[in-house]
């Protein structure tokens, strides 16, 4: 008997399908491409429930013929290409004829179209991939399409789609991309009945970025237009000072195409070297025209990545255009001096991790050698609470070395006046019965051994003796390792409540990610609130950050989830903690007292569990005895 049979229409039909038709946004982008090539000016998307229930497109554009409306649904009908010469020069966005076939495939379709020639228009509904009705409509010139139900005779599909929030995310994202690359159309976002979305159309590309990304990125960017070898880039660049943590807002298109191109990337981010911090990305919105027959669409089912037939004419362009303009920015630049957002109730500070109170304790202890003491240098702000606030030595920091904000003053004026060195006698730790007597006794052995504090180097370094040994220890990799640990073991995180809510301007995917994870950003000290568009609002942040952190701090979190396995939980906080300990950490450069070193050299050399940052440097570095008398020639 026969093993090998052909498929019957129906399923071969689902299969295509998957290939084309992958979620609500999928949808989206095969049907709004569809209007732009029918040469609409006007396009309204509306979704509801993420797109999973209903997606409704309408366009101005030139409309159906009424004989052409079935053939349009079956697969490989176009009308954008004839025969295989065509497929040197594609001009449109779609060609494949693929997308109404592969929709019906999934879900009730329903389409209203008339041509300016035809009287009445056309009513056509489709479902299943069977045809149910051809009528007649009243309707004006152009098309509207209605899918409903998407993938409701193909339930093993349902399964995989996010939740509502997560899906209507990823449909505006579609929306808003094909808005950059047409700024003469305009485009209408509604959702759940929300306008969320409205491009003026009138071609203007700075107008169009403002409305899709926000007037306080348009801030950020210069105007770019360069031609070099046949390629024309044109758009927007950011500023260096206005580079982001991660690469969301790097936009480009190819003949208008949205593409996702490292050519261009790599140009872009090549041109910046030496202009932006190491860890920072520019962001664009460029457009790169260069002709048809030297780029081949054909290469991705969904039509986002683009091969080059040359790719340095590209890079060159891109890079040199790029570097031009950045030369030519003569715009003098001007400190901003954002005040720091202060807490709820400032004179009742949150209770301090275990880490502070750990090194707060640890300082009255530890020997520190006798100096002459230096005065800490007076900071000021705006707001003086009416009570003394004792501030935690282990974020005590340098405003000026780095650009921090303290919500408070801290005035010393007096010398600090160092202790006699007195002998110190830890209390033995408790340990677990079950934990075998002589790991207890090394533990002990390792605890009682004396740590004395030498200085510190550079700003950056500080010294400490401890069992015959020399070691430099990293202040910020290691305090970042402290404040890591700590947040992992606390049960429940500390948060500061500001008095004036922040609004943070995001990207669609670090907006998307921060909502779908909100429980977790909730779980570590943040409070945050969708406030439409692609914004969210700050309301509380964790007790070791300032309100001047929030809104870069933020990105670093989503840039972080979208390049890792975001649906881990676990990994997920693990994320967040290091993104806040690394911010809330004392920097390379600030200033320290000689007790909050001490401190957390006596921190680092009597706990094991910390030798290398949560990026994975470590945090000391040991020079013994013997290695020392080496290098001077005391012994061979």
């Amino acid at each position: 008997m026969a093993r090998i049979q052909v498929l019957d229409k129906h399923t071969a039909e689902l299969i295509a399908a998957g290939e084309v038709v992958e979620r609500p946004a999928s949808v989206v982008k095969e049907l709004a491409e569809n209007a732009i090539d029918a040469g609409a000016s006007t396009i309204t998307v509306e979704i509801k429930n993420g797109g999973v229930t209903y997606i409704g497109i309408t366009d101005d554009g030139c409309g159906f013929d009424r004989e052409d409306v079935p053939t349009a649904f079956l697969r490989h009908a176009t009308s954008k290409i004839r025969e295989e010469a065509d497929l040197d020069g594609i001009a449109t966005l779609g060609f494949r004829g693929e997308a109404l076939a592969s929709i019906a495939a999934v879900a009730r379709v329903e389409l209203i179209t008339r041509t300016e020639d035809e009287l009445a228009g056309t009513r056509y509904v489709i479902e299943g991939g069977e045809e149910i009705e051809l009528t007649d409509a009243g309707c004006s010139r152009g098309t509207t399409i209605c899918v409903r139900d998407l993938f409701y005779n193909v339930p093993a599909r349902m399964k995989f789609l996010k939740k509502d929030v997560g899906e209507a995310n990823a449909v505006a994202g579609v929306v808003d991309r094909l808005a950059l690359s047409h700024p003469e159309i305009s485009f209408r976002f509604i959702r759940d009945g929300r306008d969320e979305l409205l491009t003026p159309g009138n071609g203007d590309l700075l107008a169009c970025i403002g409305a899709v990304l926000g007037r306080e990125f348009v801030k950020t960017l210069i105007p770019m237009d360069h031609t070099l070898g046949g390629v024309r880039v044109h758009g927007y660049i950011c500023r260096p000072d206005g580079a982001r943590p991660n690469r969301t807002m790097q936009h480009f298109f190819v003949n208008s195409r949205y593409v996702k191109t490292r050519t261009a990337a790599a140009a872009l981010e090549q041109a910046y070297k030496g202009s932006v911090m190491v860890g920072k990305f520019p962001a664009c919105v460029l457009h790169i025209d260069l002709p048809i027959e030297t780029v081949d669409v054909n290469v991705h089912p969904a039509k986002i990545e683009v091969r080059f037939v040359n790719e340095k004419p590209v890079f060159d362009a891109v890079y040199h255009g790029v570097k031009s303009c950045l030369g030519g920015d003569t715009t003098p630049r001007q400190a901003t001096l954002t005040p720091a957002m202060p807490v709820a109730s400032p004179a009742k500070i949150v209770n301090p991790t275990p880490a502070r109170e750990t090194a707060r304790q640890v300082a009255e202890q530890v020997t520190i050698p006798t100096a002459p003491a230096t005065p800490a240098r007076s900071m000021t702000n705006t707001y003086r609470p009416t009570t003394p606030v004792s501030r935690p030595a282990s974020v005590l920091r340098d405003s000026g070395s780095h650009g921090g904000h303290l919500p408070w003053d801290i005035v010393v004026d007096e010398p600090v006046v160092t202790k006699p060195t007195v002998p110190v006698r830890p209390a033995e730790p408790t340990m677990p019965p079950a934990v075998p007597v002589i790991e207890k006794q090394e533990t002990l052995l390792k605890q009682t051994e004396t740590v004395r504090y030498i200085g510190e180097a550079l700003h950056t370094y500080v010294l400490a003796e401890k069992g015959g040994s020399l070691f430099l220890i990293d202040k910020h990799a290691a305090h970042e390792r402290i404040l890591y640990n700590d947040l992992k073991k606390a049960q429940r995180h500390d948060a500061q409540y500001l008095l004036a809510p922040l609004t943070v301007a995001l990207s669609r995917e670090e907006y998307g990610v921060l909502l779908d994870e909100k429980e977790a950003l909730t779980a570590a000290g943040f409070d945050v609130d969708d406030f439409g568009g692609t914004s969210l609002l700050v309301r509380a942040i964790p007790a070791l950050l300032t309100g001047g952190d929030a809104a870069d701090i933020l990105r670093e979190i989503a840039g972080g989830l979208l390049s890792g396995r975001r649906e881990i939980t676990t990994g997920t906080m693990d994320w967040i903690y290091h993104s806040v300990a690394c911010r809330a950490a004392v920097k390379a450069g600030d200033n320290g007292t000689a007790p909050e070193l001490a401190a957390l050299a006596q921190r680092v050399l009597t706990d094991d569990d910390i030798r290398t940052c949560p990026h994975g440097r470590p945090v000391c570095v040991e020079l013994t005895k013997k290695e020392l008398e080496k290098q001077f020639g005391r012994i061979v």
